[in-house]
């Protein structure tokens, strides 16, 4: 026996190195693609060329004769999936594989080579031949589109309208008003790693190597989608180089591989390039916004509409939760949000970092911003006046204060278009953060080995934010333990029940399932009198019984932004972007700092750059790849500052943690565009913000200051 090892030096809230830092620099950290398999195949897929239609034939022929292929799959010869399956949360429609002739979307898969090699499985997609029945297609959202309707709820089950008071008498009587219609375009999540998958059977037990944000909520999609038991799908995810909500879920190559697997009796392997991500992964839906907002003089609001029109797939409905900070965010007594959508013959939209609060936030902060000129009144006194006494709405106006005294918010010309620096307009702008948190159940295991060492499991997955390293301190602080003591194993569905990487979800759940197993297990050893006994000690720990009012809420920040604009080019440039956040209890915050900083990063991707194109000829998004693509490099940010307010804000569990991941992209798009308004005096309302707009802005402005464009 062995007596267990205690520390006095807690980690939690140090800024700890990331414990896999020297794994990932030396290159022994496996992603999905690159784990060992003996005999393992390859698999590609062929993609639909027409956007709507049918398959009448597919011809392998030419295909076979490729040396080294094994296999032509197509709907007639793959192995069957359930129709009709679902997962927790959502329909699985959309992964239903070479299981119909139906063409719903240009690239979809309607055929897949399975070869012995990469080039070869490569070379043989290309001689398939595939001949269509073609149909007229519609890639083109609009606001009178005959295809809009209203559903019941979006996302994952939240009402898809929300209504009280008279909204439209409210805003008659209203003596200041503002009306305006806001756009964003399609985006597409582009992780560092692409979306990637080994698919292994044995017997009526499949493992697959994945690059997924959810392995035991994947674990239970795929058996469901297969017919299997639970306990038959192992999904291995150690290692995941993002994914931004991309793989929250299985997808279709994760499908395509297993199916492929199936067939041709061999662990197969798939990749995806960048071109065919931007039809097999799912995009962040276009959205076409309307807003309405009424203020008495004093700038309080009477009434708030909002409607917005976004586009989903004939093949799966998702309407994403665009309108869902509205019916909360400021305190009106007149309310609509509604969020209506069109099923279109396009790739299938879903969630992508921060899943409506993105797109919504950019709209209702444009507008509020709006709504602060035509009364004469600050932007952030505007803000803090319609703050709702509930949800912690204190700690954004303790955010907004902050931003501003370190901003130097007092020194700022209200007019706009007045601040010259040579042939630049300089202008800056404000808009608030807004984000839902919340904990899932999850199960964890801690175990203390004879020779006095621990070892931790849960089924988390680290996506790149940190997670290894903050389960990591979450642990040896439960134990009172050096970190050096405890192992931490993590990324299998077969470590229990736990939540998504997504949803700002993910550390909230987890450190509270650490936390609870870890603390029993001191709490066992205590009972030993610390001595371990040969056999060890274990603990499991399940946080279905502990998730009360305190485990969901919404985490708040401010953003401050400066831009000048060339008034001869249009260049826009971001001077200076600042996000104050208040977030709960910070456990490293080395990693929370760069969770924020990316977050924000991607915020400007959005106001200034990403760009998804749906060209109506083809039914195809013009932006292939990478060098069409656009989004935000560290070039194209001069001074970006992420800072977080001490108080830990009302508890929401033993570690006081919330979801960070998604609340540093809320928001940015929006202070960016109140800032160029600012600089010029021209309202632009459409993203991104490119040159080209900015020309067209600069010039609307020549005709006449403050027209929109």
């Amino acid at each position: 026996m062995t007596t267990a090892e205690r520390s006095q030096h807690p980690t939690v809230g140090a800024p700890v190195v990331r414990a896999d830092s020297l794994d990932k620099v030396t290159g022994s950290a496996r992603y999905a693609y690159e784990y060992p398999v003996p005999d393992v195949a390859y698999v590609w897929p062929v993609g639909a060329t027409i956007a709507r239609g049918r398959v009448r034939k597919v011809d392998p022929s030419a295909a076979l004769a490729v040396p080294g292929v094994l296999a032509v799959l197509d709907q007639d010869n793959t192995p069957r999936l359930r129709p009709g399956a679902r997962s927790a949360f959502v329909s699985l429609d959309d992964l239903q594989v070479l299981q119909s002739p139906e063409v719903a979307y240009r690239g979809q898969i309607v055929a897949a080579v399975v070869a012995l090699s990469l080039e070869a499985a490569r070379e043989a997609a290309a001689v398939v031949r595939v001949t269509y029945e073609r149909q007229p297609h519609d890639v083109v959202l609009r606001a009178d589109h005959e295809a809009i309707r209203q559903p019941e709820t979006m996302g994952v089950g939240m009402p898809a309208a929300v209504a009280f008071g008279d909204v439209d008498q409210a805003f008659a009587g209203a003596p200041v008003r503002v009306e305006a219609t806001y756009t964003t375009p399609a985006a597409h999540a582009s992780p560092l790693e692409p979306h990637a998958t080994i698919a292994s059977w044995d017997g009526d037990r499949l493992t697959l190597h994945n690059s997924d944000q959810a392995p035991y909520l994947s674990a239970q999609a795929i058996a469901t989608l297969f017919g299997l038991e639970e306990s038959a799908v192992e999904v291995v995810s150690e290692y995941v180089g993002g994914g931004f909500g991309s793989k929250a879920m299985p997808r279709v190559p994760t499908v395509l591989a297993a199916l492929a697997a199936r067939a041709v009796g061999r662990p197969v392997k798939i990749a995806l390039t960048r071109r065919q991500m931007v039809s097999l992964v799912p995009h962040r839906s276009p959205t076409i916004q309307r807003l309405r907002l009424g203020a008495d003089r004093e700038g309080r609001l009477v009434a708030l509409d909002h409607d917005a029109v976004q586009q989903c797939s004939t093949l799966l409905e998702y309407t994403e939760e665009t309108v869902a900070p509205t019916p909360t965010l400021y305190a009106v007594p007149h309310l609509r949000a509604t969020a209506r959508v069109a099923a279109l013959d396009v790739p299938p939209p879903n969630w992508f970092r921060a899943p409506g609060y993105t797109p919504g936030m950019f709209a209702l902060e444009s507008a509020m911003d709006e709504l602060a000129c035509a009364l004469g009144i600050d932007p952030i006194e505007l803000r803090i006046r319609n703050q709702p006494k509930r949800d912690g709405a204190h700690e954004r106006a303790a955010c907004l204060r902050e931003g501003a005294a370190r901003f130097g918010w007092d020194r700022r010309d209200p007019s706009p278009g007045t601040r010259w620096e040579g042939r630049w307009l300089v202008g800056t702008g404000v808009a608030v953060s807004y984000h839902p948190y919340a904990a899932m159940r999850t199960h964890a295991r801690a175990r203390v080995e004879p020779d006095g060492t621990y070892r931790v499991t849960v089924g988390a997955a680290d996506i790149g934010t940190g997670a290894r390293t903050v389960l990591h301190q979450v642990a040896a602080d439960a134990l009172g333990t050096p970190l050096d003591r405890v192992r931490l194993d993590i990324g299998r569905a077969s470590l229990g029940f736990a939540a998504a990487a997504g949803g700002s979800m993910g550390t909230a759940s987890w450190s509270r399932a650490v936390y609870k197993a870890c603390r029993s297990l001191a709490a066992e050893l205590f009972a030993h009198g610390g001595t371990v006994p040969d056999s060890g000690l274990e603990v499991l720990a399940d946080t279905a019984g502990d998730l009360g009012e305190h485990t969901a809420g919404h985490t708040h920040g401010a953003q401050f932004a400066q831009v000048r604009v060339d008034t001869d080019t249009g260049e826009i440039v971001l001077d200076r972007l600042l996000g104050v956040f208040a977030a709960g209890r910070i456990l490293n915050p080395r990693t929370a700092r760069s969770q924020f900083l990316g977050a924000m990063t991607m915020g400007v991707s959005m106001a200034l750059l990403e760009s998804g194109e749906l060209a109506p000829d083809f039914g195809d998004f013009a932006e292939q790849d990478l060098a069409a693509y656009h989004f935000a490099a560290s070039a194209d940010i001069r001074d970006l500052e992420a800072v977080w307010l001490d108080e830990p804000g009302a508890p929401s569990g033993p570690t006081d943690v919330r979801g960070i991941g998604e609340l540093g992209i809320v928001g940015t798009a929006a202070a960016i565009a109140n800032a160029f308004h600012h600089a010029t005096g021209v309202r632009v309302r459409d993203l991104p913000l490119r040159v080209e707009r900015s020309r067209l802005a600069l010039a609307a402005g020549r005709r006449g200051p403050g027209r929109p464009r």
